[in-house]
């Protein structure tokens, strides 16, 4: 069974009757899954797979004509699942009269009309765009008292036994292995009832409270019990920041520290992941280890750089007792001999290191990452945010501009979520301490809004445009510190994320135009872009995929040609080594260079919004994550670097 088989999501008759054929069947049949308790299928993209599940649901709607039951789940999980639905509802006609919805869970205390509730998630997904009849919609009420709390639960689990169970529940998985709001500790028969939040759950759902200490500490939700009692459970888990509770709940035994897993017990579950939330499985992250595999190149480099790191020697250490001990006599019949591979791996990684990640003029370029023609080349930097660029690559970015390349950057949105409201005055009285006549007044009733400002109010669009403004000038002020001319400084301000709030606009066609016309002015022969998908709903997740969208339309210029596009990765990710195609080193004083450059987006630099559950600040990540990757390669037998940081070849 190929469960990493690329689906064509235009062919919907083809991707629907697939899915529904593999996904009743029970994991542990074939050897590539023996480690698997859980059956699971694994899609190219969130997207992908999302659509897939909705056209499930879609058939089981139609099938089930006189009352079909669905449990929901909120979060950015099933976001394109619910875009797919109205879509079916909108163009193909797909209706929702004969549907009962019963969703997991509500945080608690939560005012039903607040933008972070879950009733309001839904109407705002879903239920405002299709033809369910509100009667039908069951959302837990987190307004309800704490005296009648108890009652509630009861009624609630009662109503979904009233409608004879559920056909169907959408789960996602969250960090701690929670599936609802059960949290780790939660019995396997659990109903309907209140619970506190893990501080991990809390600190996932913080950027969209705009701080952990505005998230409820308490939630109402579906027990372990009832979920279990569904006829058929579709669990999604997107992103790398999801793969190890995966691998613990679909490989690992049954235990109540990771609740999905209690789903092992049910006879008609799925586990439907992209490629970066199933890289912990045993079958993808080393497949010689559940039995014979196709040794290409790329399983070749996995394999040997694993093995290095397994037995902690260089490569050009191992023996052929290391290859056989662990799983890979397969690869040293095919190679040879370890004298063999080891060598082809050195030398790959060896030509993946290079000081010139624009080329180096004059030289052999056969082994090297990058071409030396033409030896001045002209390269566009894209940073989703205004601090991307220095935090992922601001080394290679000052390298570039050392080395006489001409070099643009374009921020493509202006980053102003990110700007505190405290930061925002502290600014804006500045400004009115010089202008003190203010003849407009648009100082005074930014400081006045500001101030007055309620929990959870959408910024005003003067507000909006103070706060872009502070992180333009931080940006300019770390471009002009690594020596980068401000006529090659571009803001795009992409409108998909011009809504003041987290939660963004679908890219549109002005993004994509907008994007398109920068390119099609510099015609470059490099372009570096994020390539850091830890948030598949995420703007860096948005940012690429408006990329990829131009790239399709730009392939048909000439100077296309000749441009290479170069991914880096942010903050709180790095390739792994077998994926990495140039590694450019850092010395001590381009690290210190770098820091600095960080430094000048002092808006970001202290009490960030957005950092997540990781306290340390931006530089500090992003200087340590160069130094891992200098370390790991020091390991596999390269020489020692200060830091190091790297890129994957994107081939379009």
């Amino acid at each position: 069974m190929n469960t990493n088989a690329k689906y064509n999501t235009t062919n919907k008759s083809h991707t629907k009757s697939y899915y529904k054929d593999i996904s009743y069947r029970k994991a542990g049949k074939f050897e590539e899954t023996r480690y698997e308790k859980i059956h699971n299928v694994v899609f190219k993209s969130s997207d992908d797979a999302s659509i897939i599940i909705a056209h499930e649901i879609a058939e089981l709607i139609r099938e089930k004509q006189d009352c079909c039951v669905l449990g929901l789940a909120t979060g950015s999980s099933p976001i394109k699942v619910y875009e797919e639905l109205v879509r079916l509802h909108k163009e193909e006609g797909l209706s929702f009269a004969n549907v009962v919805t019963f969703n997991l869970d509500e945080y608690y205390p939560m005012d039903r009309s607040n933008v972070q509730s879950y009733h309001y998630f839904m109407h705002e997904h879903l239920f405002n765009h299709v033809d369910i009849l509100p009667e039908n919609i069951h959302i837990p009420d987190g307004n309800i008292t704490q005296e009648n709390l108890h009652q509630y639960c009861i009624d609630y689990e009662l109503k979904i036994n009233a409608f004879g169970g559920l056909d169907f529940q959408l789960l996602g998985i969250g960090r701690t292995g929670h599936i609802g709001f059960n949290e780790p500790g939660s019995h396997y028969n659990s109903v309907t009832r209140s619970i506190t939040l893990d501080h991990l759950t809390r600190s996932d759902a913080a950027p969209a409270f705009y701080g952990i200490e505005n998230v409820p500490k308490k939630a109402i939700t579906m027990g372990i019990g009832t979920i279990k009692k569904a006829k058929r459970i579709v669990i999604m888990a997107w992103g790398h920041k999801k793969a190890e509770v995966v691998k613990q709940t679909i490989e690992d035994s049954i235990t109540a520290d990771v609740p999905a897993s209690y789903l092992q017990e049910h006879n008609n579950a799925t586990f439907v992941l992209d490629q970066e939330a199933a890289e912990e499985l045993t079958r993808v992250k080393t497949p010689w280890l559940v039995g014979p595999c196709r040794w290409t190149d790329k399983v070749k480099n996995k394999a040997i750089i694993w093995l290095s790191q397994k037995v902690e020697k260089p490569v050009l250490k191992l023996t052929d007792k290391d290859y056989n001990d662990h799983g890979m006599s397969g690869l040293l019949a095919e190679g040879g001999s370890s004298y063999d591979l080891n060598i082809r791996m050195f030398n790959t990684l060896q030509h993946t290191i290079t000081g010139w990640p624009g080329g180096k003029p004059n030289a052999d370029d056969t082994n090297r990452p990058e071409r030396n023609m033409p030896h001045k080349k002209r390269i566009l930097i894209l940073s989703p945010h205004p601090d991307d660029d220095v935090i992922s690559m601001g080394g290679t970015f000052l390298r570039l501009i050392e080395q006489q390349h001409t070099v643009h950057v374009a921020y493509q949105t202006s980053g102003n979520i990110a700007v505190s409201d405290e930061e925002a005055i502290k600014y804006a009285e500045v400004i009115k301490n010089i202008d003190v006549s203010d003849d407009s007044g648009k100082i005074n009733t930014i400081i006045t809004e500001l101030k007055k400002k309620e929990e959870g109010i959408v910024d005003s669009l003067l507000v909006r445009k103070i706060k872009g403004l502070i992180r333009r000038g931080e940006s300019y002020g770390a471009t002009r510190f690594l020596g980068l001319p401000d006529d090659y400084v571009h803001f795009l301000d992409l409108p998909f994320y011009e809504t003041g709030t987290v939660k963004k606009n679908p890219y549109g066609e002005e993004d994509k135009k907008i994007l398109f016309n920068l390119i099609k002015e510099i015609k470059p022969h490099q372009i570096y872009a994020a390539g850091d998908l830890a948030d598949p709903h995420g703007t860096h997740k948005v940012c690429l995929d408006i990329f990829f969208e131009v790239l399709k339309e730009l392939k048909k210029e000439e100077f296309m040609k000749d441009c290479w596009v170069w991914l880096y990765r942010g903050a709180w990710q790095e390739w792994d080594i077998h994926d990495i195609e140039m590694a450019v080193p850092l010395s001590p004083d381009e690290v210190l260079k770098k820091r600095k450059a960080i430094f000048y987006h002092q808006s970001q630099k202290d009490g960030v919004m957005f950092q997540g559950d990781d306290s340390r600040e931006f530089w500090v990540r992003a200087e340590e994550r160069n130094q891992q990757t200098a370390h790991r390669y020091h390991g596999l037998g390269m020489a020692e670097y200060e830091a190091i940081e790297a890129f994957k070849r994107y081939h379009f």
